[in-house]
């Protein structure tokens, strides 16, 4: 499906990142069968390696291309890899690392096992959303508390983390209508926003700032539809026009014609071409194998020998979950737009070849369910 999808997402524009996407689905296929036969438990030995040499690519990236305006790639010529995306992986496997080797029992204990994973998980995150490149580093929050969860951390510690996440998401709302009226009551927008950024307690950017405000007032923000809400706009059309079988492969309006643009019809909004094209029995059946996938990963987290195993795969689903619902939502307008692809489908051989490479250790997960190192 992706390779079909994608090659009619770029049929307008001529693009050839199907051909590519049928390579990294092989590479893909490949490395999910050699990691499912490795024992899942040697990740333990060495996840403070791969974790160390992603911070090195993370770091690496600020000296990069840049690319509509962030910098995320690592550029070997052939090819380019996105260093926040092995990232994912790496953090991963490196917390439930910490986790499993912790002593999770009394409060001291489990202190001492949050602020390891807390640790593990700031760094990355602050380095991503350096670049900037914020939908990634909104993935990181889910992994760790789901880490954290199947470590049997005490209850108080959900119940004060929902407390603060309550008043952060208030303080965030704060930011924006200050940020809305102070752009209102300055002549210069421009020098406004600069001067608005300076004095804002969050870190955010304007652009992040207008992507939230066009996804919650729209009105406000984007009334006519030509900025960063345009990209909504289209992939609403596309869902909505594609009834219930599709228009049909390589019909689809929005991306045929350019509405939806061609830089993002095949990655981050694969799924818009998948609806209009295929209609809702394409999108359902899309939906559906990825949810199968998911579930399929808490059934082996069930069965694992051990509480490292049980981890690597609630991380997996809850990464995988995260994705497809973010992704999904921002192309029918329940989630703000963030560079999220979607899973399998969306193009970009970093994430393909680290969702294989992560069910293979959920495969191995399964597969060494009934024997310990």
């Amino acid at each position: 499906m992706s390779i079909i999808f994608i090659h009619s997402a770029q049929a307008f524009g001529g693009g050839n990142y199907w051909k590519m996407q049928i390579l990294w689905s092989v590479i893909g296929f490949s490395l999910y069968a050699v990691v499912s036969v490795i024992n899942y438990q040697l990740w333990m030995r060495y996840a403070h390696i791969f974790y160390f040499l992603v911070i090195i690519g993370l770091l690496l990236v600020f000296g990069g291309p840049m690319i509509y305006g962030a910098r995320r790639w690592i550029d070997f010529g052939l090819f380019k890899v996105q260093p926040s995306e092995i990232a994912k992986w790496s953090t991963m496997i490196f917390g439930a690392s910490l986790l499993a080797r912790s002593k999770v029992g009394d409060m001291q204990d489990s202190l001492r096992g949050i602020l390891k994973v807390a640790a593990c998980f700031a760094l990355p995150m602050f380095l991503i959303f350096l670049q900037p490149d914020l939908g990634s580093t909104l993935v990181f929050p889910p992994i760790a508390f789901s880490l954290l969860y199947v470590a049997r951390m005490p209850t108080k510690f959900f119940i004060s983390t929902f407390v603060v996440f309550v008043v952060l998401l208030g303080l965030l709302g704060f930011d924006l209508f200050n940020y809305y009226q102070y752009k209102l009551e300055n002549p210069k927008p421009s020098d406004a926003v600069v001067a608005y950024e300076d004095s804002s307690l969050l870190p955010l950017k304007d652009y992040q700032r207008k992507r939230i405000l066009t996804f919650v007032a729209p009105e406000v923000e984007d009334p006519q539809g030509v900025g960063s809400n345009w990209n909504r706009i289209q992939a609403l059309i596309a869902v909505a026009t594609g009834g219930i079988s599709g228009k049909g492969l390589g019909e689809g309006m929005q991306a045929k014609l350019g509405y939806l643009p061609t830089a993002v019809a095949h990655n981050d909004f694969i799924f818009a071409v998948i609806a209009e094209e295929s209609g809702l029995l394409g999108g359902s059946l899309a939906i559906g194998m990825l949810s199968l996938v998911v579930f399929g990963c808490l059934r082996v987290a069930a069965q694992a020998a051990d509480r490292f195993g049980s981890m690597l795969a609630v991380g997996v689903s809850v990464l995988l979950m995260t994705h497809i619902f973010i992704n999904v939502g921002m192309t029918i307008g329940i989630t703000p737009i963030t560079g999220l692809p979607l899973p399998f489908l969306s193009y970009g051989g970093s994430f393909m070849v680290v969702c294989f490479l992560m069910l293979g250790m959920v495969q191995s997960v399964f597969r060494y369910r009934k024997s310990v190192l």
